[in-house]
C-alpha cells in the first residue's frame, strides 16, 4: 500500500486537500488513481462556480469507468488546472502535484477540520 502525504487532508471518496493559502487545491488520491487505471478525460467546474461539500463537482473517466467527483469542502472555485485538458493523463502520474484539479476559496473553514489525516486515511482504504 502507497503511504500518503502527511500535509492533506482526505475525503472517504479519495479526494485530497491541499492548503494554498487562502484557497484550498484539490485533487484525487493514488489510491483513487489505482482503482480507476488510465484516466482519459476529466470534466471540471469553471471559477467563479460554488460547490458544495458531499456534492459532485465533475467527473474523471478512465479505460474501466466514470467516476464522479465529490467536493472537500463548500465553497467558490478560484482556479481550474488548465493543463488537465489537454493532459489528464497527469492525474495518474503526479495525483498530489501536476494532477491537481481545483482550487476552493472555503465558505465553512471548520469543514477542513471535519476531514481525515494521512494515518486515518490508511487505515480507511485499508479497511475497503
Amino acid at each position: 500500500m502507497s503511504s500518503f502525504p502527511a500535509d492533506l487532508r482526505y475525503t472517504a471518496d479519495h479526494e485530497w486537500l491541499r492548503s494554498q493559502g487562502t484557497a484550498w487545491r484539490v485533487g484525487i488520491t493514488q489510491f483513487a488513481v489505482d482503482q480507476l487505471g488510465d484516466i482519459t478525460l476529466v470534466d471540471l467546474p469553471g471559477v467563479g462556480d460554488l460547490v458544495t461539500k458531499g456534492q459532485r463537482f465533475g467527473t474523471v473517466e478512465s479505460v474501466k469507468s466514470v467516476s464522479d467527483l465529490y467536493a472537500p469542502i463548500s465553497g467558490k472555485v478560484t482556479a481550474v488546472n488548465p493543463a488537465l485538458k489537454d493532459a489528464p493523463e497527469s492525474v495518474n502520474t503526479t495525483p498530489y502535484d501536476a494532477g491537481w484539479m481545483i482550487e476552493i476559496e472555503a465558505t465553512e473553514a471548520s469543514e477542513v477540520a471535519e476531514l481525515m489525516g494521512a494515518d486515518a486515511y490508511t487505515k480507511h482504504v485499508a479497511a475497503q
